[in-house]
């Protein structure tokens, strides 16, 4: 390329990238977004899809050229640091899947459709937040997870020994048991539907059930939360930060243009008194 054209497609990616960066056109396309979002729940509904079912795969179609387009149009603004973007490979990602075609072996993909609404989350910037705090609390959830499962483990184990030859149903095997006990922990029937009934039998079930509560369901999963609260907290004190320093940075160049306004006045008004 000559570099005329260089120029003139340096000029055309930036035309591209305000126009796609405007808030008109990201609020038209939230908009598609939620309506989309509304089309694609419709379109379970067998009345509806026997009523009005072609207009409606129809303004799916629409909507999705749209994406497309919108795709295309910040690779080329972008090139490959599109490809750098966490938020913009996701935006790929869940139009992309939206191309395959949706028939044989990949008709499951015709569900995963609906994963196109997610990308609101990359439009809405308090979103964007949450589901960054998500990503960088995975390290200390992985650690807490693997407490759990620890604890998962050894509670199975014993389970299994103590309660599995008299209800081989619920703890007969070390996988039945990891399953009671994950219902036992969201605490679905866990009183009247499994420790009562093992009471009967096992009147001192209590001292294994009520500490396999306390640990697995009001700390471990408390600890999560921290977890989550902790990385929400640091990246807004973060995003603070980063206001302030912008603030001062603003004002300590004002400050320094007033100074040197300052200065060339004076120096004015002394060249006027040679005068």
């Amino acid at each position: 390329m000559t570099g005329t054209s260089v120029i003139a497609a340096n000029s055309i990616r930036q035309r591209l990238k305000r126009l796609i960066e405007h808030n008109t056109v990201q609020r038209v396309l939230l908009g598609l977004i939620i309506v989309n979002a509304v089309t694609l729940g419709l379109e379970t509904v067998p009345s509806v899809m026997t009523a009005v079912g072609p207009y409606l795969l129809a303004l799916d179609k629409a909507i999705l050229s749209v994406f497309v387009i919108e795709i295309l149009v910040r690779l080329f603004v972008h090139r490959l640091a599109f490809f750098k973007d966490g938020w913009s490979l996701f935006d790929f990602t869940v139009v992309g899947i939206a191309l395959l075609p949706a028939s044989g072996p990949f008709a499951v993909l015709r569900a995963l459709r609906v994963l196109r609404i997610l990308r609101v989350l990359s439009f809405i910037p308090s979103m964007r937040n949450i589901v960054g705090a998500l990503i960088q609390s995975l390290n200390g959830m992985l650690s807490i997870a693997m407490v759990l499962a620890l604890v998962y483990y050894v509670s199975a184990v014993m389970a299994t020994k103590l309660f599995g030859e008299a209800f081989p149903e619920w703890f007969g095997s070390l996988g039945a048991s990891l399953y009671t006990l994950f219902q036992i922990m969201t605490l679905e029937s866990w009183s009247m539907g499994i420790a009562r009934p093992i009471m009967e039998q096992y009147p001192y079930a209590w001292a294994f059930f009520i500490p396999f509560i306390l640990t697995a369901t009001f700390i471990m999963l408390n600890l999560f939360i921290a977890v989550i609260v902790n990385a929400v907290q640091t990246m807004h004190e973060q995003e603070s930060k980063e206001i302030h320093d912008i603030e001062q940075a603003t004002q300590q160049q004002i400050l320094n243009q007033m100074q040197q306004l300052r200065h060339e006045v004076a120096q004015l008004r002394s060249e006027i008194k040679k005068q």
